[in-house]
């Protein structure tokens, strides 16, 4: 599917050159593991309801460190399965210590109402797991009236640095019942916590330890992150604890293919360049006439409206009946905008969505079959993370990089050994 659609592009009179690089990465396959203890029945019931009769190596190896009292860094590809290295533990001590608490932390409300809906799913499928588990978000969207009884009810708060921040250490003894019997701390997206941010989150994770201590708990720390160069310096860093990194990806991968497309010259003598906003359209609506569900990032609002509308005015001359198969996403929709549009594209009804970095994350929408970037989103953890929702199963997948007429951009189309030396 892709190398034929690649060809089909290279032999169109819109071709110009513009592929300057194509670095294919090989399929891999799942590699499991026994833990050395099984789960719980009611974990392995639902388990079995799900389709996993078996964990990946990654997954086993958190799971034992955890159950050792370790704290432990995980660092695998996008959609490797990192959410049961922490789930299945959480669920677990649930079960067996009923006064357990768990907080788990996501850069964004949006990811923490994934997470919430994931939890509830997975627990619902054992009538056991579900007495078991009362978990909620507690971030600025919450009521009020509803605060007091997250706080005095829920076992499970999933929230954000910031509202930990603001919202619950300042009134730790309201929250002294969930201080005392805290047993994880999670915290996903780790990437996302560097430079300025990161120290800020750094010190909110000192506060809380301390105030952990004065109540006698000493909570497990479970850090997640996308592909980076320093994973345990920054999880160290970040807790102030001594991590055990777990790295070990089992997860299968399909074939992936990576092309660095520059926009051909205008005036080659100014230096000027087709714009990658018009590159984008076109090669979107093409992936999207092939029925390939795409994705498309970019780096502002304004660039995610624009390339919709310029994919929407191609298909109706192209493609009418595909009009209605494209959406953009962006952070100043409604949540229940926002949502809809999640839930049309996980379950297929959307070919393509354009979308600036607030699907970045890792909000499940299910299996891409390809994703555009366009423009360079600032570090190459970003990168890779994008292209990492494109083949978020074991099919192959595509991944175009366009490029901006900048000195870095450039730079990378001429030296692609800088993204994958």
């Amino acid at each position: 599917m892709v190398n034929s659609f690649i060809e089909t592009i290279k032999n169109s009179d819109r071709y110009d050159q513009q592929i300057v690089h194509i670095e294919s990465i090989s399929k891999r396959e799942a590699q499991y593991r026994e833990l050395r203890e099984p789960l719980d029945e009611p974990l392995q019931d639902v388990l079995t309801q799900l389709g996993i009769s078996r964990l990946y190596t990654h997954q086993v190896s958190a799971i034992e460190a955890l159950r050792d009292s370790k704290h432990v860094v995980i660092e695998t590809g996008t959609a490797s399965g990192k959410t049961l290295c922490y789930i299945l533990p959480t669920l677990e001590t649930f079960l067996n210590e009923p006064y357990a608490t768990a907080l788990y932390l996501f850069p964004t409300k949006a990811l923490a109402q994934d997470q919430l809906r994931a939890v509830r799913a997975f627990a619902e499928l054992n009538p056991y797991i579900n007495i078991s588990v009362h978990a909620e978000t507690y971030d600025g969207d919450t009521p009020q009236y509803r605060r007091r009884r997250v706080r005095d009810q829920s076992n499970l708060i999933i929230t954000n640095p910031d509202m930990l921040h603001l919202g619950i250490l300042p009134h730790h003894s309201r929250w002294s019942r969930f201080f005392r019997n805290l047993r994880f701390v999670v915290l996903d997206e780790m990437h996302i916590y560097r430079g300025a941010f990161g120290s800020n989150v750094a010190n909110v994770m000192r506060r809380l330890i301390r105030i952990c201590q004065y109540y006698g708990a000493e909570p497990q720390f479970i850090c997640c992150s996308a592909t980076i160069a320093n994973p345990l310096e920054l999880a160290e860093k970040l807790t102030g604890k001594q991590m055990e990194l777990i790295d070990n990806d089992g997860s299968p991968k399909g074939a992936k293919h990576f092309v660095l497309w520059n926009p051909p010259y205008i005036d080659e003598e100014k230096s000027y360049r087709r714009s990658p906003t018009t590159e984008a359209q076109y090669l979107m609506a093409k992936l999207i006439e092939h029925d390939i569900q795409t994705i498309t990032f970019t780096r502002a609002r304004v660039i995610a409206e624009l390339v919709y509308r310029y994919v929407r005015d191609q298909l109706e001359e192209e493609a009418p009946e595909l009009v209605d198969s494209i959406r953009a996403y962006r952070g100043g929709y409604l949540p229940e905008e926002r949502r809809e549009i999640e839930r049309l594209l996980f379950s297929g009804k959307l070919l393509g969505v354009t979308s600036t970095t607030a699907l970045e994350l890792g909000i499940d929408v299910g299996a891409l079959d390809a994703c555009l970037i366009v423009g360079f989103p600032g570090t190459i953890a970003s990168l890779w993370q994008q292209a990492g929702r494109a083949g978020r199963k074991s099919e192959d997948s595509l991944t175009v990089f366009i490029a901006y007429n900048d000195p870095v951009e450039q730079y990378l189309m001429r030296h692609p050994e800088y993204l994958f030396g």
